[in-house]
């Protein structure tokens, strides 16, 4: 007979990766760090896996993921049913962890989340590309992500194209007008958000360039900044064409490359849960993504 889960150990495990460390859980849950501790090396030993790396902050093993990820949707399936018995449960506000790229929380995706009053929202902020990550270890439950492959027990959906332009200052563009343009954009300086940002390199090998973009390089990791540090010169980027397009008519970028653009495709993923909060969210991202995003 399989063995059940204790709900306090359970519940312990996830205030441990929320809050980092063992004293900060113990506070939030008011306990003793060695209560945690105990509860803790409790739940390994029933499991039979180490759930932790005893790192600073704390961070789930795979075995640990999975565990996160059931006492994440225990806590948000309660919370639910608190709110359909009309009672507030401890107090505590309905609040979705969601992860979501730079470039959709600098554009359109807020707007979403004011179409769900009521709710407590907690933003991760991560590449599309990684946001789905965050999913798969339990951190959050719904997620923006480039990624059309649903990660296991979550659903998907596909939002629409986020169109980005290649632009520079009017000053460096004109300094890239002398020649063939894939090799000017891989010897000129370049923006990227950070550093497992390479969506400038493949532009560039797209145009025919074979090789990537300038290792004369800075790194701007907010979308804002990004885009201020293109309109200032420090190089050129590819920039959310909602960014872009103001600056452009407003002669502050210049667009480099006519006709070309590099599209995005974004999908909302969320686990598999009868939760009133997710469904109502998902309905807003996607009500307010057929508005902002290509389809």
């Amino acid at each position: 007979m399989m063995a059940e889960l204790p709900v306090d150990q359970v519940r312990t495990l996830l205030a441990a990766v929320d809050e980092g460390t063992f004293d900060a859980a113990a506070a939030a849950l008011h306990v003793t760090p060695s209560a945690v501790s105990q509860r803790i090396k409790a739940l390994e030993q029933r499991t039979g896996r180490v759930l932790l790396q005893r790192t600073k902050p704390v961070r789930p093993t795979e075995s640990g993921a999975v565990l996160v990820r059931f006492a994440r949707q225990l806590a948000r399936l309660e919370q639910d049913a608190w709110g359909e018995l009309g009672l507030s449960g401890a107090g505590e506000p309905t609040r979705v962890s969601v992860a979501v790229n730079a470039d959709s929380l600098a554009t359109w995706f807020l707007p979403a989340l004011t179409r769900v009053p009521g709710l407590c929202f907690e933003l991760h902020r991560e590449d599309e590309d990684h946001t789905a990550a965050l999913l798969r270890e339990g951190l959050v439950m719904a997620a923006v992500t480039s990624s059309a492959d649903p990660v296991p027990g979550c659903t998907v959906r596909p939002l629409g194209r986020m169109r980005y332009l290649p632009v520079a200052a009017p000053d460096l563009a004109a300094g890239l007008s002398a020649g063939p343009l894939p090799e000017a954009l891989a010897a000129a300086p370049v923006v990227a958000f950070d550093r497992k940002d390479d969506f400038q390199d493949g532009f560039v090998r797209r145009l025919g360039g074979g090789a990537a973009a300038s290792p004369h390089r800075h790194y701007v990791p907010t979308s804002e900044g990004f885009l201020d540090a293109v309109a200032a010169g420090l190089g050129w980027g590819m920039v959310p064409e909602a960014q872009a397009e103001p600056l452009l008519a407003a002669g502050r970028l210049v667009l480099l490359a006519a006709g070309q653009w590099a599209d995005v495709t974004l999908y909302w993923q969320q686990w598999k849960l009868d939760s009133p909060a997710l469904t109502a969210l998902a309905d807003a991202v996607a009500a307010t993504a057929a508005e902002a995003l290509r389809r």
